[in-house]
């Protein structure tokens, strides 16, 4: 069974936003699309570019600010080139206005 652990409020990632979380020494990219709260670890796999800095694109896709890869933030799955493997997703809970993700390990 997973853990799980607060790491932000609700109102802190506005629909459309972002937010970096960080948890055991891991960055986290929290993003609110369309009022539903995605997590996953805040690394571009082709480089580790910071997709926190990123443009939602398409509605559910984060663009990398270096060079362009695209991920799907609910599925952590990389999307287009130059990057190929996903990156890692957390569940997410939302308890009384707050945020709550998976421990990452």
């Amino acid at each position: 069974m997973s853990n799980y652990i607060k790491v932000a409020a609700l109102a802190d990632v506005p629909v459309g936003g972002s937010k970096l979380v960080e948890v055991n020494r891991i960055r986290v990219a929290l993003f609110n699309l369309d009022g539903a709260i995605h997590a996953i670890e805040d690394v571009c796999t082709h480089d580790g570019g910071p997709l926190v800095e990123g443009t939602i694109v398409d509605g559910y896709q984060v663009q990398c600010p270096r060079h362009g890869a695209r991920f799907d933030i609910r599925t952590g799955a990389a999307l287009s080139f130059p990057a190929f493997e996903p990156t890692n997703t957390y569940a997410v809970q939302i308890k009384d206005g707050e945020i709550w993700i998976e421990e990452p390990r």
